[in-house]
């Protein structure tokens, strides 16, 4: 094991988030020294001297081995969880270490659940800096790997076999180097494309920022407590709507759409089965609305309805209504979205929508074979034939998902939570999605959970943010080394 490449690109992982606290310094100094001064100021030297300790005392670039890699992921998302804790743990109020570990994590895996009861009650530095933990996680996560793991090593190609993302890379095929300037322009032009826009529709700056901040990441913290219902605008409802579907894309359909003035990707089969998903779901949650009455007008039900289900689709978790009051099928259909989510190569969390279409393809050619066992079927892609290993390692993720989703169930049951609550708590936190269902929705708190539940939420989101297998990469290896 290579503790000095590892520690190397650690610590640059880390200094990201002390830039991060340093800008939410600023925000501190604009708003005369507010009560999230010290506490960033504290937490930005400590972050700062362990991240660049290695970068001065260990000279040189070394090579990343399999291994490496793997202990490199791990690593840099679970300091960045303990080092971006330290803001909330003291300020204080209601971040206990429990409570600042979840709202941390929920930040950076881009999941966006809160222990707040009151949002609004945080200084505005520390709002930004909760919102900023989204930014670093949705981009650590799309271009992490491609800016520090050399095009050269190993760890990177086992890695790429073990996702689909693979798949919906067709027709985005860009150099390595490329890649990466590709997504960041991506991210980061969404990003204010989305602030000037909200500013437009009637959003003051900072509140536009940090909003655009949690869609472009998919994440969903919000600097309001009732989240987008607070401004009850249906030019910003429209706004956010679309970027989440944007964000929840593959990024390289974004560049080629609006870059090279394409429409293109819109013919993929991928696009196509998630954008009709979303139109059915929305119809679904419609229906169901109407028929209940939950709405006075058919225009409101159809409105929340859109929003909610791309909000939970995209794993972004925003909310224009209060779930907790809608009927417990509309809630089924959204908890299915919080299942299904986004495309690879999107921030989004969940099993994505290339494993879902290319799992129930599996299906129905399997059905083909039954009834004709004699007839040759090859599972296609948009006419490309998909490999064996590839339907294999889609089989086998979405089989580890649905294991850790279900003891991650069982052991929050044994914290003595309500079934449907820790079901729906449980799906959210591993698919990233962050609201729920009940006093765990829209407009709700993890505030009033069993501490050992947020702990298991908090693994929840981490592995449904690196996609389980690295987590068990670590592990696995770590068993290995002991066993010699």
């Amino acid at each position: 094991m290579n503790f000095k490449a590892v520690s190397i690109y650690v610590g640059k992982a880390l200094t990201i988030s002390a830039l991060f606290m340093f800008f939410s310094i600023i925000v501190s100094i604009i708003d005369g020294l507010d009560a999230g001064f010290t506490p960033l100021l504290i937490s930005l030297i400590i972050t700062l001297v362990v991240g660049v300790f290695p970068m001065i005392f260990l000279k040189g670039t070394p090579a990343l081995s399999v291994r490496d890699g793997y202990l490199v992921i791990f690593l840099a998302w679970l300091l960045s969880f303990l080092f971006g804790m330290l803001p909330y743990l003291l300020y204080g109020g209601e971040f206990t270490v429990v409570n600042a570990w979840f709202e941390s994590v929920s930040g950076y895996t881009t999941t966006g659940s809160t222990i707040l009861t009151d949002i609004e009650s945080l200084p505005r530095s520390l709002l930004f800096w909760r919102s900023s933990t989204h930014f670093i996680g949705g981009l650590g996560v799309i271009i992490l790997l491609l800016l520090i793991i050399p095009d050269s090593s190993a760890f990177k190609y086992r890695l790429s076999s073990l996702e689909v993302s693979a798949i919906s890379k067709e027709g985005y095929r860009f150099k390595s180097g490329k890649m990466v300037n590709v997504m960041l322009s991506v991210y980061v032009g969404l990003t204010v494309v989305e602030t000037l826009l909200l500013c437009l529709a009637g959003m003051s700056f900072f509140d536009a920022l940090n909003h655009s901040f949690s869609t472009i990441a998919t994440g969903g913290f919000s600097v309001r407590n009732t989240s987008i219902m607070y401004y009850d605008s249906l030019w910003i409802d429209i706004i956010i709507m679309v970027f989440m579907v944007l964000a929840s894309m593959h990024l390289g359909f974004t560049y080629t759409v609006f870059a090279r003035r394409s429409l293109r990707p819109l013919t993929k089969e991928i696009s196509r089965y998630y954008l009709l998903m979303i139109l059915l779901l929305t119809l679904g949650v419609f229906i169901n609305l109407v028929s209940e009455g939950t709405y006075e007008t058919v225009g409101r039900a159809f409105r929340n309805s859109a929003f909610q289900v791309i909000s939970f689709i995209s794993t972004t978790g925003f909310g224009n209504a209060d779930n907790a009051v809608w009927p417990i099928f509309a809630n089924t259909l959204l908890l299915f979205a919080a299942f299904h989510c986004g495309c690879s190569g999107s921030t989004t969390g969940g099993v994505k929508a290339d494993r879902m279409l290319l799992a129930f393809k599996t299906v129905a050619n399997e059905l083909r074979h039954r009834l004709s066992p004699s007839s040759v079927s090859m599972i296609r892609l948009d006419g490309v034939t998909v490999k064996n290993d590839t339907i294999s390692a889609v089989l086998l993720y979405i089989v580890a998902y649905v294991v850790v989703l279900f003891l991650s169930f069982l052991g929050v049951l044994l914290c003595g939570v309500d079934v449907s609550e820790a079901f729906s708590a449980t799906l959210s936190s591993l698919g990233n999605t962050g609201p729920a269902i009940d006093s765990l929705g829209t407009m709700g708190s993890f505030s009033g959970q069993p501490s050992v539940a947020k702990i298991i939420y908090s693994m929840d989101m981490f592995f449904g943010r690196v996609e389980i297998f690295p987590i068990l990469a670590v592990f696995s290896v770590k068993l290995s080394l002991n066993r010699r």
